[in-house]
């Protein structure tokens, strides 16, 4: 890590965060990024601000010992990271040049500070589609995501999913076996994941990435997933989602909030029975079946605006 790496890192890091004294949130770590620019500083020049200068940043005396606080935990905290670097866990940060360029350019100041991750950081440069669906599938569910992530395999795309049981897990493996790769961002603990031997081999091989913006044994939070499914739509081109309920669950709220917000088109398999599926191509999600030749570029022309004729 660069010097403006490490402040990050000291500040934002969920490592020890125990120590009596909260880490910055993204978005208190995006506050205080902006404060430091318009002063003309970087992060690396924050340890030796004087008192006033913090006062000049409009930085209150509570904050600023907070902050100080933070920095003075560097000896501790680089310890516990090298426990987690004999695992093959490492941290990348928004100041470090290798950290995921989409997140970036489509999420701006929300992308997290920070992502711990195990594999080839470069994969994250690659074009993926994404893939998304309920853990509860059946043969069908299975057969339509093996079929059409080979199709986006063969168009060269890597894919990039949540790693949760169900269509995250099938569209991985199936991508893995196609000699693929695979991007996965985690909600939950990342030591457990890497413990498989699959895993390792994957990783081994340069075929898998996993990254998560959360501690690494931190177990599983509806918040963290909410905000995982975010990183999946902002990594793709183009996001398939195989099997959606109804208002209700992941896969839902994440395409929702990914046509709402015009992230990355959303593909969704037209399955008549699926009213979750039905209904998210009524709000916007390109239509897919079987016959799908996997060109997340081809895109549905707009309706031209009728042009209204006047009498004068």
């Amino acid at each position: 890590m660069n010097q403006n790496a490490e402040i990050i890192f000291l500040l934002c890091s969920h490592l020890l965060a125990d120590v009596g004294c909260k880490p910055l949130e993204p978005s208190e770590w995006s506050r205080l990024a902006d404060q430091l620019m318009q002063a003309g500083l970087e992060p690396k020049e924050l340890p030796d601000l004087s008192d006033s200068a913090f006062g000049e940043l409009a930085i209150g005396a509570e904050e600023t010992r907070r902050i100080r606080q933070l920095l003075g935990r560097g000896a501790n905290l680089t310890f516990e990271l090298e426990k987690y670097q004999s695992m093959g866990i490492s941290v990348v940060t928004r100041a470090d040049a290798a950290y995921p360029r989409m997140l970036k350019a489509r999420l701006g100041k929300s992308c997290p500070p920070l992502f711990y991750y195990a594999g080839d950081l470069t994969l994250a440069g690659k074009q993926s589609v994404g893939f998304v669906g309920s853990r509860n599938v059946d043969e069908n569910d299975q057969r339509f995501t093996e079929q059409t992530v080979s199709k986006v395999n063969a168009r060269g795309y890597a894919v990039v999913s949540g790693g949760a049981k169900g269509v995250d897990t099938i569209a991985g493996d199936t991508a893995l076996r196609n000699g693929s790769a695979v991007i996965s961002y985690l909600a939950d603990s990342m030591v457990r994941r890497i413990r498989s031997r699959e895993t390792i081999t994957a990783i081994q091989r340069g075929q898998l990435l996993l990254l998560s913006a959360v501690k690494p044994d931190l177990g599983f939070t509806a918040a963290s997933a909410m905000m995982r499914n975010r990183y999946i739509y902002a990594q793709s081109v183009g996001t398939v989602a195989v099997r959606a309920d109804y208002k209700k669950g992941g896969t839902w709220n994440g395409a929702t909030d990914c046509i709402r917000h015009g992230i990355t088109p959303v593909f969704c398999w037209d399955h008549p029975e699926y009213r979750g599926n039905q209904e998210l191509i009524k709000l916007g999600a390109i239509p897919i079946g079987a016959d799908w030749d996997g060109d997340v570029t081809k895109l549905p022309e707009k309706p031209e605006e009728p042009i209204q004729l006047t009498l004068l």
